[in-house]
């Protein structure tokens, strides 16, 4: 059983080849409201918040909890990544028993197409696997996602079951260090 209350937070920012992966900041309030009333960003997300609802409700330093990470690239925010309880709406025993932690991620249109999100979301498993060995990562996507299903194909996510859901069609997968990489 995932205890994130053990995991060290927020960790030292992780870097990698061309990013930085790192708790928030009050600098990345703008970002942040323009990832969640972007259209594009939230196609499969129930559609964009409105900005002025953002801008009243998002705090001064957004995003201050744990597994929530800030991606940046040369000192920008691009996107985040959250490793969060998962808490299923519609719980089968098949999504409650594949682990307890999802693995959510947004982007910038701009950020899009480059591999930032490949890069950015195996640093942040790779961080998690290190943290606690073996325990399994979920993932939930819209099918009609096809950049977000191919991203979980290239982290590792294993399809366990689609459901029809806050009317979609829903891939739901899971990934673990401990499942040999094909």
């Amino acid at each position: 059983m995932t205890d994130h209350r053990a995991l060290a937070w927020p960790p030292a920012p992780i870097k990698t080849e061309r990013l930085v992966l790192r708790e928030s900041e009050a600098r990345d309030r703008t970002a942040v409201i323009e990832l969640n009333a972007s259209p594009e960003v939230n196609t499969y997300l129930g559609g964009p918040r409105p900005r002025a609802e953002l801008e009243r409700t998002v705090p001064e330093v957004p995003g201050q909890r744990r597994g929530f990470f800030v991606v940046e690239l040369d000192g920008a925010m691009i996107g985040t990544i959250q490793l969060k309880p998962h808490a299923p709406e519609r719980p089968s025993n098949r999504r409650l028993e594949a682990g307890e932690t999802e693995l959510g991620y947004l982007f910038l249109p701009e950020a899009w197409g480059r591999g930032y999100a490949t890069e950015a979301c195996t640093a942040a498993l790779d961080w998690f696997a290190a943290a606690l060995p073996g325990e399994p990562v979920v993932l939930y996507t819209q099918t009609a996602n096809a950049r977000s299903i191919r991203l979980a194909a290239k982290l590792g996510f294993t399809e366990l079951e689609r459901f029809e859901a806050w009317g979609a069609e829903q891939w739901f997968g899971v990934w673990s260090s401990l499942t040999p990489s094909g």
